[in-house]
């Protein structure tokens, strides 16, 4: 069964959104996303300080099945990647929720982010998703 944080929001796109200041948000793939993706060997970041809109592909994961692009959740700017993953992409795979994030987006206000926020999955309306 994988493991779905209550303290996070989804996309039907298997990614999962963490508020971690006023107007920003860390973003990384779901735990049954990388158990579907099989091994992670490398992973496609975007450039900070690049403007998403949401449902825009910004990222790609290529694991040894395929490769996935990863969508921006919401409209707002790239102010952090995890470098980390150039040299250890196997991180999506051990620690998708904590080690194994993507990228930080930043809102241009938070009370929009809010709104974005809520209109995201909650962890049930994810494991729906996900047959769980």
């Amino acid at each position: 069964m994988p493991q779905t944080p209550e303290d996070l929001r989804y996309t039907e796109e298997h990614e999962w959104v963490r508020r971690i200041a006023p107007n920003r948000v860390r973003v990384g793939i779901t735990d049954y996303a990388q158990s579907q993706l099989g091994d992670v060997v490398f992973v496609q970041l975007p450039d900070a300080d690049r403007e998403a809109s949401a449902g825009e592909s910004i990222a790609e994961v290529e694991s040894t099945k395929s490769v996935s692009d990863i969508y921006a959740p919401l409209a707002a700017k790239v102010v952090a990647v995890n470098e980390e993953l150039n040299a250890e992409p196997e991180l999506l795979n051990t620690d998708p929720y904590g080690a194994g994030w993507l990228f930080e987006l930043e809102a241009a206000d938070a009370d929009g982010l809010d709104v974005t926020l809520g209109e995201l999955l909650d962890a049930a309306g994810y494991q729906g998703v996900i047959g769980a």
